[in-house]
């Protein structure tokens, strides 16, 4: 029979643990060791752009493709497949987001940003056609 003094539960394997009830459960909690984690990209087509479809947890780049392998390329269409640690990629901050704006005053790129009318002017009428130039003498 089993003593009062033990942890009784409606799941039987704790209760055949015989586990103390006033004793303190002393776990030593060891230091978190994860595996690093690497980002997946994948290519659907040959010539096609590598495309990020996910990250994983890995312990080396070996079993990181292996991973991503069976992840990411078991149902979909895949030629190719790199997987990169996250520590290797190199980021800006958001806090620098504003060196992306672009400049919307680009009228060096319009036609309409050069001063050339009179020149064009200038070369139509030295470059008239003889018909052109009866037909605006008929009308002044």
């Amino acid at each position: 029979m089993k003593s009062d003094s033990t942890i009784k539960s409606l799941d039987p394997r704790i209760t055949r643990a015989d586990i103390p009830k006033d004793e303190e459960l002393k776990i030593e909690i060891a230091p978190l060791d994860q595996w690093q984690t690497y980002e997946v990209f994948h290519q659907t087509k040959k010539g096609d752009h590598h495309v990020h479809v996910g990250s994983l947890h890995a312990p080396n780049p070996e079993i990181a493709f292996l991973s991503a392998k069976e992840q990411y390329a078991r149902r979909g269409k895949c030629v190719n497949i790199w997987v990169v640690k996250t520590a290797d990629i190199f980021s800006t901050d958001y806090e620098t987001e504003d060196m992306y704006e672009n400049n919307s005053e680009k009228m060096y790129r319009e036609a309409g940003g050069y001063k050339v009318m009179e020149k064009i002017n200038k070369y139509k009428k030295e470059h008239k056609k003889p018909e052109a130039a009866k037909n605006e003498e008929v009308k002044s």
